[in-house]
Formats: structure tokens, sequence, C-alpha cells
């Protein structure tokens, strides 16, 4: 009996550590050739030594497993890196199947205190990252399926977060990254659709090291897996990535312990139409006014309210 990613070939950023590991792992398991990409900087926050080391180890845990992997180091929101990676993967297993952009640091400060660069930083490695990966292997499909004459097999799995659902106050520049993440998935989706391709986002609650400040109240059990283990997460990756995903695109999809959500897009909660030409000032306050009386002062809309989550 094959296995559902037997032949295919793919890449994880971020994968030397936390979630990207994981999804990396969880990939060969699957069966498939796998790329693992780590600039291996020690701080969650970007900062340290580059280093060869997370990279080189998930890839030889996938070897010693029977599975087949290398190991690239190189920064994603680099261009030119970004690109190496992906002409990595298609020299070496012949072409480029799957996509999972991981890579991503934290910087948080609240926006009245953030300096330019901590915003900079964070947009650059989580939402040039992803474009820089994705637009390179965007033109591989395309070749591909132009030669084919047809569509051809590619799969992309974006990470996004619950930050961009609910907010997070102390985290406008991660906030506004991972919301950008779903913006250009659904874009890409919509592009690439006609060749074949899936774009697909997830917004994952795990413990790792860019949540340990999140869920250092929640201590993982003495026995059993965490509920917050990356490794509930992998195997939604696996199957985004997997041929029985092939009618889903342009999804976003929270995921954790156990569960699946999948998230709407934007929906109406309420229309006015205005008695005459354009709206005045006071017809604008005796329409908008009441509807929002019963809010508390200073609370926000979340679409995390709808899905019955906390944000993580």
């Amino acid at each position: 009996m094959s296995l559902p990613l037997e032949g295919l070939s793919a890449v994880v950023t971020g994968a030397g550590r936390g979630l990207g590991r994981a999804e990396a792992l969880e990939l060969a398991r699957l069966g498939a050739a796998v790329v693992v990409n780590d600039y291996g900087q020690p701080g969650r926050d970007g900062s340290g030594e580059a280093s060869a080391g997370p990279a080189e180890q998930v890839a030889a845990e996938i070897r010693a497993a029977g599975g087949e992997a290398l190991a690239h180091t190189g920064d994603v929101a680099d261009p030119g890196q970004a690109g190496d990676l992906v002409r990595l993967a298609i020299a070496a297993f012949g072409k480029l199947d799957v996509l999972v952009n991981n890579a991503g640091i934290l910087r948080d400060r609240m926006v009245f205190s953030m300096t330019e660069d901590e915003w900079d930083s964070v947009i650059r490695v989580h939402l040039k990252g992803h474009f820089n990966t994705t637009r390179i292997a965007a033109a591989h499909w395309r070749e591909r399926a132009k030669a084919a004459g047809g569509p051809v097999y590619g799969r992309i799995v974006n990470t996004s977060s619950e930050a961009f659902l609910a907010g997070s106050a102390g985290q406008p520049n991660y906030a506004a990254a991972k919301g950008g993440i779903v913006g250009l998935t659904t874009s890409t989706a919509l592009a690439l659709a006609k060749y074949g391709v899936t774009a697909n986002a997830i917004c994952p609650r795990a413990r790792t090291r860019m949540t340990e400040d999140v869920f250092a109240g929640l201590r993982a059990p003495d026995e059993g897996l965490d509920p917050l283990a990356p490794e509930h997460v992998a195997p939604l990756v696996g199957y985004l990535a997997a041929p029985a995903a092939a009618r889903i695109n342009g999804q976003l999809l929270v995921v954790h312990g156990g569960m699946v959500a999948i998230v709407e897009r934007p929906r109406v909660q309420a229309k006015f139409d205005s008695k005459q030409e354009t709206f005045t000032y006071d017809e604008l306050d005796a329409l908008l006014t009441p509807h929002y009386a019963d809010r508390p002062p200073g609370e926000t809309f979340a679409a995390a309210e709808v899905l019955g989550l906390k944000r993580g």
C-alpha cells in the first residue's frame, strides 16, 4: 500500500524546531522527500548567529527513519536564498510538489512603543518570507503546467495565526503579517487554481519557542501527549499536502489539540441604507450608535468569538 505523499517532494521553512519540525517529520512519514529549511538563529526574535544545526538535525532524523531529506540553511526573507531553496528541491528531486511556509520571528511591543525595525523585521520574515518562496514555486508550477499542456500537482500550506483573527495587543507587527499571509494565500489560490495548485492557510495553536510566554501558565501533562504539542498540527498539514485535499483551496483553518475549525470569510453583520442621496452625520449617528449600544467601551469584534475560541 502506497503512502499518501509517496513520490512527492516538499519544502518546509522554519523546520528546525517546533511546528516546522513536526510538519517536516509528518510529511516524510507520509512518504514525501523533504528539504528542511531553517536559518538556525537561536533567538526567537531572530537574534544570534545562523547555524546549520537545527535543519541538519531534522533532516538526519528523517533519514534515520528511512526517509529522504536534505537541509537548507538560507534566510527565506532574502529573495535569492528563497530561490535557492526551491531550486534545491527541484534539482534534488526533479520537481517541487509541496511548499509549507512556517518560518517566523517575534519582536513584540505595544504599537505606541514599537520601533520601525521591530515592525520591518517581523513583516520581512513572516510575510515577505512567505511571498519569496511562493513566487518561485508558483513560477515553477506555471512553467510545468505549460509544458504539460494541463494542470500539475502543487500544494501550498501557509502559516497564519489566531493573532490575526482575534487581535493581539502586544503584537501589531505579527498580527499584521499573519493577516497579510491570509490575503497572500487567497490571492495565490485564485491565481494558481487553473494550474492544479492549491493554497491554504492554517492558524495553529501549539507550545513552541515562539509561544513560550503565551502558554507559560499551562503546564504540559505528566503523561500523554500535550494538548498543545505541535504534533496535533502536523497531521492537518500532511493532509492538505495530499491528493485527498484537491478540493480544498483558499481556505483558513484553525487547528490545535485534536480540533480543526474551518473559518468562513467575513460576512455582513448588518446593513443600513441612507434615505437620501448620501448619509449625513445625524443619520449615521441614529443608525450606528444604537447598533453598538450594548457593546462595552473598548471591546472589539473578533472572528474568534464566532468560533468560540480564545486567542492562542
